[in-house]
C-alpha cells in the first residue's frame, strides 16, 4: 500500500494552496455584498480541493502512461512529481484515487446545489468538464491554458460567491477576471521547461503552437492584464478602494517579465517560476483582504 508521501505526490500537494486562495477571494466578494455562510464556505473549499486533486492525479497518470514524465527534467514547479516513475504507486491505484477525489468533489457540489439552486449548475458542469477533459483532450488541442484559467480561476472564484449570495454581484466578476489570467499564466510559464517532453507525448499547448517567443509574449500580456483589471474595477466602482491592494503583488512579476524580454529561448530561471506562483497566491489573498477590510470599514457596494 502506498504511503502518505505517494498520495501527496500524485495529488501535487504543494499546489493545493491555490484553491484555498480562490475560495477566499470569492467568499470575500460575497461578504462585501453582505452574504456569508461558514458551512457553505467550508464545503466549497473541500469540494474544490478534491477536484483540483483529481485533475492533478489524472495528469500524473496520463503523463506516466504516455511517457512524458519519463522524459522531463523536473523542477519544483513542473515535470511531474515523479511518484509513478519511481514506482511509489501503481498507476491503477492513482486512477482509483483520482476517481475518489472526483466523487468527493461531486458530492460537495450536489450538497451545495441543493441549497443554492440552479444558478450553481453551470459552475458544476464547467468544473466537471474541466476535470474529465483537461488531460485527455484540452492539453492536446491548444486550449489547456484557457481551461486552467476557467477551471482553476474564474469559475471557482465566481462560484464561491454564488454559493454565498445565490447570485453573481459585480464584485464576483471583478475578482474572477484576475484569477483567470493568473491561473492561465501559472500553467503557461510552467510549460516552458517541459516543451520537448510534451511535444513527444502529443501535447499541444501554447509554447508548442506559438513557439517560446510568441508564448512568452502572451504570458506578458496576461500578466499586465491582472493589475489593469483590478485598477479598472476600482475605477468603475465594481470593487472598493481597499481592493487596490490586490495590484501590489504584481511587483513580483519583475523576475518572470525580465526573462520574457531578455531571452525567452533560455531556460526559465527557478526564481522566476517561484515568483509566478507567489504572485498568483498573493494576489488572490490580497483581493480577499481588501474586500474584507472594506466590509469591516462599513463600505457598501455602489
Amino acid at each position: 500500500m502506498p504511503g502518505p508521501r505517494a498520495f501527496a505526490g500524485v495529488a501535487r500537494a504543494p499546489f493545493l494552496l491555490l484553491p484555498v486562495t480562490l475560495v477566499a477571494s470569492g467568499t470575500a466578494a460575497a461578504w462585501y455584498h453582505g452574504a456569508f455562510d461558514g458551512g457553505r464556505a467550508a464545503v466549497t473549499l473541500v469540494g474544490l480541493v478534491a477536484l483540483h486533486m483529481a485533475v492533478n492525479i489524472l495528469n500524473e497518470w496520463s503523463d506516466f502512461r504516455t511517457g512524458i514524465d519519463l522524459c522531463t527534467q523536473p523542477t519544483p514547479f513542473s515535470g511531474g512529481s515523479g511518484t509513478l516513475p519511481r514506482g511509489e504507486m501503481r498507476p491503477a491505484t492513482a486512477l482509483g484515487f483520482a476517481a475518489i477525489c472526483a466523487l468527493a468533489g461531486l458530492g460537495a457540489g450536489v450538497w451545495l446545489l441543493a441549497r443554492v439552486g440552479p444558478i450553481l449548475l453551470p459552475f458544476m458542469v464547467g468544473g466537471a468538464v474541466t476535470v474529465l477533459a483537461y488531460t485527455p483532450w484540452m492539453t492536446r488541442t491548444g486550449v489547456g491554458e484557457v481551461a486552467a484559467g476557467l477551471g482553476l480561476g474564474l469559475l471557482p472564484v465566481a462560484g464561491s460567491t454564488v454559493v454565498q449570495c445565490g447570485s453573481l454581484p459585480p464584485a464576483a466578476w471583478a475578482v474572477a477576471a484576475p484569477a483567470f489570467f493568473m491561473t492561465f499564466n501559472l500553467l503557461l510559464l510552467n510549460e516552458f521547461p517541459d516543451e520537448q517532453a510534451d511535444r513527444s507525448g502529443g501535447r499541444r499547448h501554447l509554447v508548442i503552437l506559438l513557439g517560446r517567443e510568441g508564448a512568452s509574449r502572451v504570458y506578458a500580456i496576461a500578466a499586465v492584464a491582472v493589475p489593469a483589471a483590478i485598477i479598472g474595477a476600482v475605477v468603475k466602482g465594481l470593487l472598493p478602494t481597499p481592493a487596490l491592494v490586490g495590484a501590489l503583488p504584481s511587483l513580483l512579476l519583475a523576475r518572470p517579465l525580465r526573462w520574457v524580454f531578455d531571452n525567452p529561448h533560455r531556460p526559465v530561471p527557478l526564481p522566476a517560476m517561484a515568483a509566478n506562483v507567489q504572485w498568483n497566491l498573493a494576489t488572490n489573498l490580497a483581493l480577499a483582504a481588501g474586500l474584507a477590510a472594506a466590509r469591516m470599514l462599513g463600505m457598501t457596494p455602489g
